[in-house]
């Protein structure tokens, strides 16, 4: 039942960070919201994902898994009604934060309870489990977002999650038991009230890049918060450097193969993610596609990830993750790059092979990327790394689709038809019109293999093409303790 309750609340929050992406379109014809503005629904959830992360370790020792793990359930529940019952796009933006606030401690928070009740010598089936909701949510939160937006509406996207949070928190009642708080290491506020803020600037002031009402890079509304956020993050790096018990082990960067794979992994995620936002933009406004067969559309992208990632499994402790995390990168940016000459009447058979391909790419990288970053990291590093990882996991694709949403609106700005949108609905497009949007997304998805291949570059240079010595790994042979689990 434990194990049952964890998967349940994980999936929920994992499928949130999918299912919306079918929805954007319905979302931001009803609000009328153009595409800068209504990617913070997603940009948002995920930008709050990163900010709680840190958060999980410290107070499931200060107040208990079990309180922390209802509290964060709660939250996310009461998010989800709110984004259901939204009254604008400014409301659904805050909602969504709200939503992501409770998410982002449900997955971490949900390893730890499992690691509790397994034991450290089980960790692999705890691993197993986990890894349930991981696998179907690239496939499910298409499809489901598509069936419910078109047979009920977007609201329900968020709605659903209302009688799944409800069951999982009372099975959480039920048969989870109370864990007596052990506060350990204190938490760095000094770090969080820097990061925070820091971030939150820098991505705000992006997003307000707008070339419709005149916002460029020099704009005081984009370069004021963008300069305060890299002024913030400056003293937080020099704060973490300094500190005992940093929020973030800037230090960790010194070791050569984690500084590159999170490095990789950060720019592989820019493209990654707002390319995820753009597909389902691209089949619903410019195809005419509705959400139901949007999410069939883009299912084989969720195959393709499904089938390689036990095999990149098997290949990243068999394999140099030099040899293989580019060849994955390289399965991404092809893709991107096909996509470049899309058109209003490419081929459904050839943009599944693609997506597939691409998917398939995802895989392939991301499984030895986090393993890679571990192995030459001691026992008392590995926290502290999943920790670094997975903040710089949910700041890449937050960036992502404020990015290459940006990107997509200059280049259609600077196309000679007034009034192009990439959010306007099918039936203000003319043939004419569609094919300008249509080699706008084009453009886009090449900016998008750009970023690929820089994190390509970045993965050939500093990755190691040959296995370390047996005496180099023995610091990380040892088995992950219920606290190594709690990033």
């Amino acid at each position: 039942m434990v194990s049952l309750m964890v998967v349940l609340a994980s999936l929920m929050s994992i499928l949130d960070t999918t299912v919306v992406n079918v929805a954007i379109a319905a979302i931001a014809q009803d609000f009328s919201a153009d595409l800068t503005t209504i990617q913070w629904t997603v940009t948002g959830y995920t930008l709050a994902l990163a900010l709680v992360i840190p958060l999980t370790g410290w107070a499931c020792d200060r107040f208990g898994t079990k309180r922390v793990y209802m509290t964060s359930l709660s939250i996310f529940i009461l998010g989800s009604m709110l984004s259901g019952l939204a009254w604008s796009a400014e409301s659904l933006i805050a909602f969504r934060v709200l939503q992501g606030v409770g998410g982002g401690m449900l997955m971490p928070a949900g390893m730890t309870i499992l690691t509790h009740a397994a034991g450290p010598e089980r960790v692999g089936r705890v691993m197993s489990v986990l890894g349930i909701p991981m696998l179907l949510g690239p496939i499910c939160g298409p499809v489901l977002g598509g069936w419910l937006v078109e047979s009920l509406s977007w609201r329900w996207v968020f709605f659903i999650n209302l009688p799944l949070g409800v069951l999982a928190l009372g099975m959480c009642w039920r048969y989870l038991e109370f864990d007596r708080p052990q506060p350990k290491a204190p938490l760095d506020w000094g770090g969080y009230a820097l990061l925070i803020p820091g971030l939150a600037f820098v991505i705000l002031g992006l997003a307000r890049i707008n070339p419709i009402s005149g916002s460029s890079v020099t704009s005081p509304l984009v370069f004021i918060p963008v300069f305060l956020g890299v002024i913030l993050l400056w003293r937080f790096a020099h704060h973490s450097l300094r500190a005992r018990y940093a929020l973030i082990d800037l230090r960790l960067f010194k070791d050569r193969i984690f500084g590159a794979c999170t490095g990789t992994l950060f720019f592989g995620l820019i493209a990654v993610f707002g390319g995820l936002l753009l597909l389902p933009l691209y089949l619903q406004t410019i195809r005419g596609e509705s959400p139901s067969s949007t999410g069939l559309l883009l299912a084989p992208q969720g195959l393709g990830a499904v089938i390689a990632l036990p095999i990149a499994g098997w290949l990243a402790d068999r394999v140099p993750i030099g040899r293989i995390v580019p060849v994955g990168l390289a399965l991404i940016a092809l893709p991107f790059y096909a996509l470049s000459d899309i058109s209003p009447h490419t081929s459904y058979l050839y943009f599944a092979i693609t997506v597939f391909v691409m998917g398939a790419g995802m895989g392939v990288t991301m499984v030895p990327m986090f393993s890679g970053a571990m192995k030459t990291l001691t026992k008392p590093q590995v926290a502290r790394a999943s920790t670094a990882i997975n903040i710089v996991q949910q700041t890449g694709a937050a960036l992502g689709t404020v990015l290459l949403s940006i990107i997509l609106s200059v280049i259609l700005s600077n196309k000679s038809y007034p009034g192009l949108s990439a959010t306007a609905s099918l039936d203000k497009l003319d043939p004419v019109k569609a094919a300008v949007i249509s080699d706008a997304y084009g453009t886009t998805f090449a900016f998008a293999a750009a970023l690929t291949v820089v994190a390509m570059v970045v993965a050939l240079i500093f990755l190691p093409f040959r296995s370390p010595e047996a005496d180099d790994q023995t610091p990380q042979a040892v088995d992950l303790a219920d606290d190594d689990l709690q990033f």
